[in-house]
């Protein structure tokens, strides 16, 4: 049972010039949503605390000196934002042009719209511009870790850490352009302190870390999402509750991910819940 809360004070917020009342507390990027703006996130998740990585949601709040990470920057009364301004635009078009010309980014969700959006051209920096290209580490038989995708975001790190799982499997290595995640000394998966819970791979933005069933399906080409289903149901392994929402394609279960809404677990499940499905 989810205890009542006490009823916060409503505050109001001009987004691009439309006034919007929130309650307060709520982060800029929550009045563009209320407001019905849709602003680009990529390090943003709806279940961890705003790391401020990627910079993709800038607006421009008016007095500000600087573009303010919408993510993060709670609401306040009266506060005029701007998201569509030539300035907080030619932001995220850099941003994601830095990110297309380093990264692999062809499965992260709704990238090439927005690179289309905001005219974003990564090939403008050339054949030469360094990019964090490697291969694909397959140390373990339920997930991937392609760090030729990974933004930094921070978020597999945090999940893993002490905003959820609190094992400390992973953490970042190394520094500037050549900083990576990577488990403890570099070691194999297999002998680092995870525990196979698969939170990171929920939370990954751009598909870095992705289901090994996945990765192998999308290798054959077989992997197509328009013929996949989801159906949300209770894990059967014990008595906690939580809830699955398995994705199936061709009458196959091919990952299970987990409502972030859900009470009991906010998008997380351990092992068993996450990848035991193989007995369905």
């Amino acid at each position: 049972m989810i205890p009542l809360q006490p009823p916060r004070r409503l505050i109001d917020v001009e987004i691009d010039g439309e006034d919007v009342r929130v309650p307060e507390g709520s982060t800029i990027l929550d009045a563009c949503a209320a407001a019905g703006k849709d602003i680009p996130t990529l390090c943003y998740g709806d279940t961890l605390t705003p790391k401020n990585a990627c910079r993709v949601c800038v607006v421009e709040v008016e007095g500000a000196r600087t573009l303010a990470p919408a993510c993060s920057r709670k609401a306040e009364k009266g506060m005029k934002v701007g998201t569509d301004t030539e300035r907080a635009r030619q932001s995220r078009k850099v941003v994601l042009e830095l990110l297309g010309s380093s990264v692999d980014m062809s499965t992260t969700p709704r990238a090439a719209e927005w690179a289309e959006e905001y005219g974003a051209d990564p090939a403008r920096f050339g054949s030469d511009a360094a990019t964090v290209e490697q291969p694909a580490k397959v140390d373990n038989d339920l997930y991937v870790r392609d760090y030729n995708k990974c933004i930094l975001c921070y978020k597999c790190v945090d999940a893993c850490g002490d905003q959820w799982q609190n094992t400390f499997a992973i953490g970042v290595a190394g520094r500037g352009f050549d900083a990576t995640i990577s488990t403890e000394f570099d070691a194999p998966l297999t002998d680092s302190a995870c525990v196979y819970c698969g939170n990171c791979v929920e939370v990954c933005p751009t598909g870095a870390l992705s289901f090994k069933t996945e990765f192998d399906m999308r290798a054959e080409g077989t992997w197509d999402e328009s013929k996949q289903t989801e159906t949300t149901t209770i894990c059967s392994y014990c008595g906690v509750g939580c809830n699955l929402t398995l994705h199936v394609q061709d009458n196959k279960i091919v990952k299970v991910t987990s409502p972030h809404d859900n009470p009991v677990t906010k998008g997380n499940l351990c092992v068993k819940g996450r990848f035991g499905y193989g007995y369905v």
